[in-house]
């Protein structure tokens, strides 16, 4: 087991590398093979009518006058033991690890990444247990009765669910509950200062949320349940002589847990990379929405800091995927 995930791990390291790599040149090899000058790329930062000498300032600060891959080493090396840029009469400071510096906005982009990561933590977390206890119940549920009443009533929920997007279902939410019935507030309020405010801030966007991916995993729950309850094992089982519950959970929906901790992994690394839609329909000042306001300042830096963060998270969610494989069914650790 420990040489399994030994293994993983490497290549998980492997793949980051790989992905930041492709990343940054996404960034800044794409501009360049499109025809845009590094004096072209160094205007963007500045504002309306740059002049030549900040231009020139911003281009070396960059390193956009250099190769692409000399640029990529800089940015990877001010990772792991940080960088300082000359910013003419100062000079700044990115303290490891630095992902970057914002100089529309002037500041290190890790330190906002940081204070913005407990909101996004927060909503993914709690928005996870909802659509994960909800879905898999409504799943098992309707796969041992299927054809009854609460099996066609969960899967049409469930089918409005993912029919319906987030930026709809969220503001519905907040028209109902909080502009019209007061119940639930509109100021997130963190954690540490009142943790009831908290939860009465975020339990709208968790609902919302947990409609949409709950949908997901009840349907995916239901099919795996029924394929799974057919198999020769659970007759088996059930020939033994053990109770119905002990075979549906134990043996029946252990079999089907595959597939929902695959897509269960995945879907909260990337909500771990920032919620964005749902992030913005509920002023909530997560990544997501530190994302949004950097697309649309067109401030590259803290674009890529939040790429990068996010392909963080989906590589690491990947990896204990992996590692939950092996512990639900230890053929895995053969392969």
């Amino acid at each position: 087991m420990i040489s399994y995930i030994i293994r993983r791990t490497i290549a998980a390291v492997i793949l980051l590398l790989v992905v930041t790599a492709v990343t940054f040149g996404i960034f800044f090899l794409l501009p360049r093979l499109a025809g845009q000058t590094p004096d072209q790329l160094a205007a963007q930062y500045i504002g309306k009518n740059p002049s030549p000498e900040d231009i020139l300032a911003v281009k070396q600060n960059l390193g956009l006058d250099k190769p692409v891959y000399e640029q990529y080493w800089e940015f990877v090396k001010g990772i792991v033991s940080g960088a300082t840029y000359d910013l003419g009469p100062t000079t700044a400071k990115c303290e490891v690890p630095c992902f970057g510096y914002s100089f529309k906005n002037h500041i290190e982009v890790w330190p906002q990444l940081v204070d913005r990561l407990p909101v996004t933590i927060s909503l993914a977390a709690g928005a996870a247990v909802l659509w994960l206890l909800s879905g898999v119940a409504a799943g098992v549920i309707s796969a041992l009765k299927p054809g009854s009443v609460f099996d066609r009533a969960a899967m049409g929920v469930a089918l409005a669910g993912v029919s319906l997007p987030m930026f709809f279902t969220g503001q519905l939410a907040l028209l109902v509950f909080s502009y019209q019935l007061e119940i639930f507030g509109r100021t997130y309020v963190p954690f540490t200062e009142n943790p009831s405010q908290w939860a009465n801030t975020l339990f709208l966007p968790w609902c919302s949320l947990a409609l949409l991916y709950s949908a997901i995993y009840a349907r995916l729950t239901r099919s795996g349940m029924l394929e799974t309850m057919s198999e020769d094992f659970i007759r088996t089982a059930r020939a033994k002589g053990l109770r119905e519950r002990k075979v549906v959970l134990k043996h029946g929906l252990r079999a089907a847990l595959t597939p929902i901790v695959t897509v269960f992994g995945m879907d909260i690394g990337l909500l771990l990379g920032g919620a964005v839609i749902t992030e913005s329909v509920f002023s909530l000042p997560g990544i997501g929405q530190y994302a949004v306001q950097a697309i649309t300042d067109n401030d590259l830096p803290p674009i890529l800091g939040v790429t990068l963060l996010a392909a963080f998270f989906v590589v690491l969610c990947n990896l204990v995927v992996d590692v939950l494989y092996a512990t639900v069914d230890p053929r895995v650790r053969l392969s």
